[in-house]
C-alpha cells in the first residue's frame, strides 16, 4: 500500500466511511428510541431544568390543556428577594414545550442566572375538547394573577416572554388583560402576518396558493376534530429542503463521533408533535395567517373587549433576525405600521416598543442558540428595569462588546453593554417597507378565503365527517410522513437492533479518516454539490411561488370577485382608528399633566433635568440606568413601579409643554434641604456623563446644575442666615470621559443638539418642534 497512495487512501477512506454508517444508523435508531419514549411521558418537555406544576388549567372555570410550573432555581443560583418574577411561555405550534428552557443558556437559564423567580408555561399533547384560543388567553391570565399573588413583594409587574406562536398570544392575553403584564417580551413572534420582503418570505403565500383556510378544515375533519401539528413542523420543513433532506443528516453523518449528543436533544424537541383542536386552528388561520385582523384591532372576545394592542401599557420588546425565514423582521414589527401612522400617535396612546435585530441567526437559533442565551437574552433580562421605565416612544436596543477602554464598564454586568436608542415610525418603517399593492393581493386571498370555506362547509364537511372514525383518524396520523421518519427505525424494527452491538464494536475500533484524504475532499465536494443543487431548487420554487401569487392576486377580475375596487384607491390595510374613548383619555391625560408641572420635589426635579439634558437623542444606557437607581430619594423607598410612573410623567411634561417644565423646577426644590439638593445635582451630573456628551449636552447640564446651585444656595441663605453661598460647580468631565469610545455605534444628532441654545427657553422651543422627549 506504500506504493499505492491512492489505494491507501481508498482503503482508508472505506472503512471509514463504513464506520461512520454504522454510527449513523445507530443514532437514527437512539432517535426512534426516544421518540416512542417521550410519547409515553404523561406530559412530555424538554425542559433543563427541575420544575413543579402550580396550576393547571384544567381546573379553570373554562379549561385548556396548559398549566404553569415553577422553575427550581439551582443551588447554586439562589433567588434573589424582591425579585421580579419571570414568565415563560413557549410556542404550541406543532412541537411539544420546553424550547425556552432546552440549555442552561437560554432564557430561563438568563433569568435564573439572574436572581429571578422563574415560571414556565407548558401543555399537553392533547387539547381539551371544545378549547378555543380565548381560553387559553384567560389561563394565561390566571396564570400571571397566580404568580403575581405569590410574589406580593416584587419589584414590579411579572416580565413575560413569548416564543414565536406564544408571543402573539401573550400579546393578545395582554390587550385584554393589561394590568398583569410588566414588561412583554416577543421573541421570533409573527404580528403582521401579510408582511414580508419581495423575494424572500414565500411562506406568507401559501394561504392564497392553497386557496385559503378551508385546507385547514379538511385537515382537522379528518383528523376527527383535531388538527395535527405534524403538518406545521412539515411546513416548516419544506421552507428549506436543503437542511431537510440532506445538510442536517449529513452533518450528523460527517461528525457521527461528537454531534450524536446534540443531533439527539434537538430531535426530541422537533419530533415531539403535539395536536390542536379544529376551532383553535380554524381561529388562527382565518384570523391572523389569512385575515391579518390582530393588528387592525378587528378581534373581539366573546365578552366585547376589543384586542386592541395599543392597550397595552407595558414595554413591548420586540426580538427578531434577519436570518429567520419564518418569522422575518417585517412581520414581527409590521404591527408598528399598521398600528401608528407617526410617532404622535405612539405618544398619545402610551406606548413603548423597543426592537432589536440580529443580523443572521435562524428562527429556532432565537430560542435554542447558547450565543444568544449568553448575549440577548442575558442583556434583556439584566436591564428589564431599565426597560420598564423607559418613557413612551420606539426605541431600538442595540448591544456591543465591553472592551478595557469602555467608560464606566463596572457598570454594565458580563461582557456586553447594552444601550437603548430613541427611533421612530419611520424607522421601523424603513424594515418593514410595507407595500400597498402587496396588501391588496392578500386582501383579496382573505376574501375568497372566506368564500371558499364557506362553499367546503356547505357542500363536502358534512360527506367527510360522515366518512371519518377514530380509527381512521388515528391511522392518518400514524402514517403522517414526519411520524413514519421516527417510527421506522426504532428498536421496535427487528433490523435495527444489531446496530447497537455492531456501533459498540465500531467504537472500540474506531479509525477515522485523516482530513487530507482526498476521497474525504471529494466526499464533501459532492455533499456540497447537492446542497447547492437543493438551494437552487428552493429559490426557483420560491419564486415561481411568489410570481403565481402575484400573477392570480393581482388580476384586477380577480380583486374585484373579492369585493375590491381598484379604481378607488382606497387602502385595503385599514388603520384600527381612534375611538372616542381614546381620544377622552388624552384630553383628560393632558388637562391633568398641565397641573402636574409644578408638582413633585428634588427627585422629580433631578430626573426632568436627566430626560431634559439628553432629550435630543433619548438614549439610555445600561451604565446610566444602573448609576441611577442611586439617585437619593430621600427617607422614602420607591418601587420600580413608582420609580417608572415619575419617570413617564415627567417625559410627558417636557414633551407637553417644555418651557413650563423646566421653569419649574426652582420651585419643586424649594422644600428641599442644600444638602439633598447638591446631592441630586451631583447624581444629575454623574448620570449624564456616564456616556459622552456632545457640546449642545454639555452646555445644557452646565445651566441644569446652575438652578440646582442656585437653589440650594437660596435655601441655605434662607436656613442658615448668613450662610456663605457657595460659587456654582461647573460640570468638568476627565480627559478619560472626552476621549472615550461609545459602547455602541456613533449616535445620530439632530443639527439643533449640535449647537447649544443660547437659553433654556431657546432650546426647549426647539425640543418642542422636533416632538422629542
Amino acid at each position: 500500500m506504500a506504493n499505492l497512495p491512492w489505494m491507501a487512501a481508498a482503503a482508508e477512506y472505506a472503512v471509514d466511511a463504513w464506520q461512520r454508517s454504522v454510527l449513523f444508523a445507530d443514532v437514527m435508531r437512539q432517535r426512534g428510541n426516544q421518540y416512542q419514549a417521550h410519547l409515553a411521558e404523561s406530559a412530555p418537555n424538554v425542559l433543563d431544568f427541575a420544575s413543579e406544576v402550580i396550576l393547571d388549567a384544567h381546573t379553570l372555570p373554562r379549561p385548556c390543556n396548559y398549566c404553569l410550573m415553577r422553575i427550581v432555581p439551582p443551588k447554586d443560583t439562589p433567588t434573589l428577594p424582591n425579585a421580579r418574577p419571570f414568565v415563560v411561555v413557549d410556542p404550541r405550534a406543532g412541537h411539544g414545550p420546553g424550547i425556552g428552557g432546552f440549555k442552561p443558556d437560554s432564557e430561563i437559564g438568563a433569568a435564573l442566572r439572574a436572581g429571578h423567580p422563574c415560571y414556565f408555561v407548558g401543555f399537553l399533547p392533547d387539547p381539551v375538547p371544545g378549547q378555543t384560543v380565548e381560553d387559553v388567553m384567560r389561563a394565561e391570565a390566571a396564570f400571571l394573577e397566580k404568580v403575581i399573588s405569590l410574589h406580593p413583594e416584587s419589584a414590579g409587574k411579572p416580565a413575560v416572554i413569548g416564543n414565536c406562536q406564544a408571543g402573539w398570544q401573550v400579546l393578545m392575553t395582554a390587550a385584554m388583560r393589561p394590568e398583569l403584564f410588566g414588561p412583554i417580551i416577543v421573541a421570533g413572534a409573527p404580528v403582521s402576518y401579510w408582511a414580508g420582503w419581495r423575494g424572500r418570505n414565500p411562506m406568507r403565500y401559501s394561504g392564497g396558493l392553497l386557496g385559503g383556510s378551508w385546507l385547514t378544515a379538511l385537515t382537522s375533519d379528518l383528523g376527527d376534530g383535531r388538527f395535527d401539528g405534524a403538518w406545521l413542523v412539515e411546513n416548516f420543513e419544506n421552507l428549506d429542503p436543503a437542511n431537510t433532506l440532506w445538510r442536517k443528516k449529513y452533518h450528523l453523518y460527517a461528525n457521527v463521533d461528537t454531534e450524536a449528543p446534540r443531533y439527539l436533544g434537538f430531535e426530541k424537541y422537533w419530533g415531539g408533535h403535539v395536536f390542536l383542536n379544529a376551532q383553535e386552528m380554524q381561529y388562527i388561520v382565518d384570523n391572523l395567517f389569512v385575515g391579518n385582523r390582530l393588528t387592525s384591532a378587528e378581534l373581539i372576545t366573546s365578552d366585547g373587549i376589543r384586542l386592541d394592542l395599543r392597550n397595552i401599557r407595558s414595554p413591548i420588546v420586540v426580538f427578531c433576525s434577519y436570518g429567520d425565514n419564518i418569522t422575518p423582521p417585517p412581520q414581527a414589527l409590521g404591527f408598528v405600521t399598521d398600528m401608528y401612522r407617526d410617532d404622535e400617535e405612539v405618544l398619545s396612546h402610551d406606548q413603548t416598543i423597543v426592537y432589536a435585530t440580529h443580523d443572521s441567526i435562524g428562527h429556532l437559533g432565537i430560542f435554542v442558540s447558547s450565543s444568544t442565551g449568553r448575549k440577548e437574552h442575558r442583556k434583556f433580562v439584566n436591564n428589564i428595569d431599565l426597560i420598564d421605565v423607559l418613557p413612551a416612544g420606539i426605541y431600538q436596543a442595540q448591544i456591543a462588546d465591553k472592551t478595557d477602554d469602555t467608560l464606566h464598564g463596572e457598570l454594565a454586568e458580563g461582557d456586553y453593554v447594552m444601550s437603548i436608542q430613541r427611533r421612530s415610525v419611520e424607522d421601523v418603517r424603513a424594515i418593514v417597507q410595507p407595500d400597498p399593492q402587496s396588501d391588496r393581493r392578500f386582501a383579496a386571498v382573505a376574501h375568497l378565503s372566506d368564500i371558499h370555506l364557506g362553499l367546503y362547509r356547505s357542500l363536502v364537511q358534512p360527506w367527510v365527517r360522515a366518512m371519518v372514525t377514530p380509527t381512521s383518524a388515528y391511522w392518518m396520523r400514524l402514517l403522517h410522513p414526519l411520524r413514519v421518519s421516527y417510527e421506522l427505525w426504532s428498536d421496535r424494527n427487528p433490523f435495527a437492533v444489531p446496530f447497537a452491538e455492531k456501533a459498540g464494536r465500531v467504537r472500540d475500533t474506531r479509525r477515522p479518516v485523516s482530513p487530507d484524504n482526498p476521497f474525504l475532499a471529494l466526499e464533501t465536494a459532492i455533499s456540497s454539490a447537492i446542497e447547492q443543487s437543493l438551494n437552487l431548487y428552493r429559490d426557483v420554487r420560491d419564486d415561481g411561488y411568489e410570481k403565481t401569487f402575484e400573477w392570480i392576486y393581482g388580476q384586477p377580475w380577480v380583486q374585484a370577485l373579492a369585493g375590491l375596487h381598484g379604481s378607488d384607491g382606497a387602502a385595503v390595510r385599514v388603520h384600527p382608528g381612534t375611538s372616542p374613548e381614546h381620544v377622552a383619555f388624552v384630553k383628560e391625560a393632558l388637562a391633568l399633566r398641565r397641573h402636574e408641572v409644578r408638582e413633585g420635589g428634588v427627585l422629580e426635579a433631578g430626573i426632568r433635568a436627566l430626560l431634559w439634558v439628553h432629550r435630543l437623542h433619548g438614549e439610555a444606557d445600561e451604565r446610566q440606568f444602573n448609576l441611577a437607581r442611586s439617585l437619593p430619594r430621600g427617607d422614602t423607598e420607591i418601587s420600580i413601579e413608582h420609580f417608572r410612573e415619575i419617570i413617564r410623567r415627567q417625559a410627558g411634561l417636557l414633551r407637553m409643554a417644555p418651557n413650563a417644565a423646566m421653569a419649574a423646577i426652582p420651585g419643586m426644590l424649594a422644600k428641599a434641604s442644600p444638602e439633598h439638593i447638591r446631592l441630586v445635582a451631583n447624581a444629575v451630573r454623574d448620570l449624564s456623563f456616564a456616556v459622552p456628551l456632545e457640546d449642545g449636552e454639555r452646555n445644557d447640564l452646565e445651566r441644569v446644575l446652575e438652578v440646582f446651585e442656585r437653589a440650594a444656595q437660596q435655601r441655605d441663605t434662607k436656613v442658615g442666615g448668613n450662610a456663605k453661598p457657595r460659587a456654582a460647580r461647573k460640570p468638568k468631565a476627565s480627559a478619560s470621559v472626552r476621549s472615550a469610545t461609545p459602547a455602541t455605534a456613533p449616535r445620530k444628532r439632530a443639527a439643533a443638539a449640535r449647537q447649544g441654545a443660547a437659553t433654556p427657553a431657546k432650546a426647549m422651543k426647539t425640543t418642542k418642534a422636533k416632538k422629542a422627549t
